[in-house]
């Protein structure tokens, strides 16, 4: 049996220099990803953390980086005992069409049984809306913690 997988794919209106900007950037992610900020030298080897109001939630390490086409690093979920599970992969691939770009974000390597899945077949799509929103209008969107089945996110 193959192990589970996300795929996630949009057309954002930008170009691929400023839908890279906008991953790995730390001001300007903590403004779609409800306050976290995205951390690293985005060199290939090097750490790779998501740090929410002070706390590391997510930890890995740069796989790929060929900018502005494609991203991809290890992934550990940290604060939550219940989604500590080996660390799985994360790829960002970005594809220009004119005025647009494709981007396909793939999450796998889950274990059997995964919690962490669940979360982020919820938290990715959200997180994605939120950047496609920024990029294309410069304002973020009022997720209501609900629609992720839990209370209202604040974004800065």
């Amino acid at each position: 049996m193959s192990k589970p997988e996300f795929v996630y794919v949009t057309y954002i209106e930008t170009t691929p220099e400023k839908l890279w900007e906008a991953l790995t950037n730390v001001e300007f992610s903590k403004r779609y990803w409800f306050g976290t900020e995205v951390k690293s030298d985005w060199k290939v080897g090097s750490p790779f953390a998501l740090v929410t109001d002070g706390k590391t939630t997510d930890t890995g390490q740069i796989l790929e980086a060929d900018r502005p086409r494609r991203l991809s690093y290890t992934f550990k979920h940290e604060l939550y005992e219940a989604m500590r599970e080996p660390a799985t992969k994360v790829a960002f691939t970005i594809e220009p069409y004119g005025n647009l770009v494709k981007l396909t974000v793939t999450h796998e390597g889950f274990v059997e049984g995964s919690k962490l899945v669940g979360a982020i077949s919820t938290g990715w799509p959200a997180i994605l809306s939120g950047l496609k929103s920024m990029l294309e209008t410069g304002k973020p969107l009022a997720i209501p913690r609900a629609a992720l089945g839990k209370e209202e996110l604040t974004r800065s």
